[in-house]
């Protein structure tokens, strides 16, 4: 059909900072979006929440904008779908009202409550080992010693707030109270509900509630939501939403997914063993398979995900983009005397034409992203960030540049262990997110990594799209073998032979820097870990 008559889906994601919407056609073409931004909320115990109803008002106030803005005739919008961060917790009650305000990724709260409700249980040897093979046979993971997953969110609720936890009718993830606002139903999806750690997902089709595994999480087992898969129908649109929205009785809302799921979606890697690369904040790599399986020692995994009878590789890194944040906030913009300007240019854009000019190498500077831990292909929540081999020879200049060699040369550090986990390289990578908008960087990964870099087309939005290709695969008008012919690139980057050598070097000298200072950070930072948890 032609483009003036595609169906339109209307695509929300979700983040930690903020709530976007985009209106994206079947062919994957975004029409336009709004954005609002959103609030984090730090409780005085160490924890980190948000609020459920700033959400739904964000979505309410960015959906009714961006509906009158681009005014497509109600006819085309044919479903809505939701792409969000995961591994948030949300109790509600039996009319579907948040009880609490969400306890986020990030909170670690329920972390000490995990090791005295799972006691030797969670550990690789001694008396756990047989049950810790258990979970990672059926789940393919287990619980984060760090609590900032479901399984110790809850721990948290029930331990901490009884009266919550005895008022609570489900647990929903983000995804899930989303879904729940739109449609009244309380659902959960194949790859929300995996941080929970109480399904048995061995059939990718398949996923299911494990009684032993839900006895074993100490929560009542009428308390989980029903599981469906991320294609789902789940029904129209609550009357009164599609009212607020001036939108037909007849939309649907289809399950959606999580943020990684989503974005393996909207990348147009869907073929098995292609990987993408999501740059934001934080980082990932990730790529469909046909098998299930777990690699303890390099924290990967595959699970489940939104393409039938298919496993997601996934393999997460703490901290990409945040790096640069860093870099603008903390030392280009720091609040301090030094501070002149009051309106900050689109640093950004400048941080990328200042790294073009310096020359590969970034003049003899290394710097290490763990700025705040790391979690593959070392999980390590003691390493911090280090400029290495700086003199009065460099300027500020070489120290961008060395800031976005030194992401790539740690995702290139996690490509080791994904070529093993897939059993082949990949011939190229699709990347995505926030810092695929930076045609430097991507440039700078095909050389680190020496692979063919294929920046996807507007890739701050492959959460968005990805929803939108979800939806509709949920109503009938795609299948995923048809999105590889979907999707559009801006660029492809080929590796340059010239600078195989140099960053081969850098990469040696890269992982050197992690032996020769692992017990350094360990020293500096254990203590200060133990105060935080």
């Amino acid at each position: 059909m032609g483009e003036g008559k595609d169906p339109v889906f209307l695509a929300v994601d979700l983040g930690t900072s903020s709530m976007k919407v985009a209106l994206v056609t079947v062919s994957g073409r975004v029409l336009g979006w709004e954005s609002e931004p959103l609030q984090l909320y730090m409780t005085g115990d160490g924890g980190v929440e948000q609020s459920p109803q700033e959400w739904w008002q964000a979505f309410l106030n960015t959906s009714t904008r961006l509906i009158r803005k681009v005014n497509p005739e109600k006819t085309r919008i044919k479903a809505v779908c939701c792409s969000t961060q995961g591994e948030g917790t949300i109790p509600v009650d039996r009319d579907g009202r948040a009880l609490s305000n969400c306890v986020l990724w990030m909170d670690m709260r329920g972390a000490p409550h995990l090791k005295r409700h799972f006691k030797g249980i969670l550990n690789v040897t001694g008396a756990g080992l047989l049950q810790t093979l258990r979970w990672i046979r059926q789940t393919g993971g287990m619980p984060s010693m760090t609590g900032k997953d479901p399984a110790a969110h809850m721990l948290l609720i029930r331990d901490v707030y009884p009266q919550i936890y005895e008022n609570t009718f489900k647990f929903l993830n983000v995804l899930d109270y989303m879904n729940l606002k739109l449609t009244g139903r309380f659902t959960a999806t194949f790859d929300s509900i995996l941080t929970s750690w109480v399904t048995d997902n061995r059939d990718p089709d398949n996923i299911r509630y494990d009684p032993g595994l839900v006895n074993r999480s100490g929560i009542d087992r009428e308390k989980f939501p029903e599981i469906v898969p991320c294609t789902e129908v789940l029904g129209p649109l609550l009357p009164e939403v599609a009212n607020a929205l001036c939108l037909g009785n007849d939309v649907q809302v289809v399950a959606g997914a999580i943020d990684s799921t989503a974005a393996a979606i909207g990348s147009g890697a869907v073929e098995d063993y292609l990987p993408h690369i999501y740059i934001g904040t934080s980082s990932w790599m990730a790529a469909h398979v046909p098998f299930k399986k777990t690699d303890i020692g390099a924290s990967l995994a595959s699970v489940p995900c939104a393409v039938p009878g298919k496993y997601l590789l996934i393999a997460l890194q703490a901290t990409a983009g945040g790096n640069l944040t860093f870099l603008r906030d903390k030392i280009i913009y720091n609040k301090d005397e030094l501070l002149q300007e009051a309106d900050k240019p689109d640093i950004f854009k400048v941080l990328d034409e200042i790294a073009e000019r310096v020359p590969p190498g970034a003049n003899g500077v290394i710097y290490t992203p763990w700025i705040w831990g790391e979690r593959a292909p070392v999980e390590d929540k003691n390493l911090r960030a280090g400029l290495y081999n700086l003199s009065l020879h460099n300027d500020r200049s070489d120290i961008i540049r060395a800031f976005l060699e030194g992401i790539a040369l740690n995702t290139c550090w996690l490509l080791e262990p994904v070529v093993k986990f897939l059993g082949r390289k990949p011939e190229c990578i699709h990347i995505v997110g926030g810092g695929a908008q930076s045609d430097a960087w991507c440039r700078i990964f095909a050389d680190v990594m020496q692979i063919r870099i294929k920046q996807v087309q507007d890739p701050m939005w492959a959460n968005a799209v990805g929803a939108a290709w979800l939806a509709a695969s949920g109503i009938g008008a795609i299948s995923f073998e048809d999105i590889p012919d979907l999707i559009r690139f801006k660029d492809i980057y080929e590796p340059d032979p010239a600078n195989e050598a140099l960053y081969a070097e850098r990469f040696d000298i890269f992982k050197q820097i992690y032996r020769r200072m692992k017990p350094v950070y360990t020293r500096l930072n254990a203590g200060i870990e133990r105060e935080i948890q």
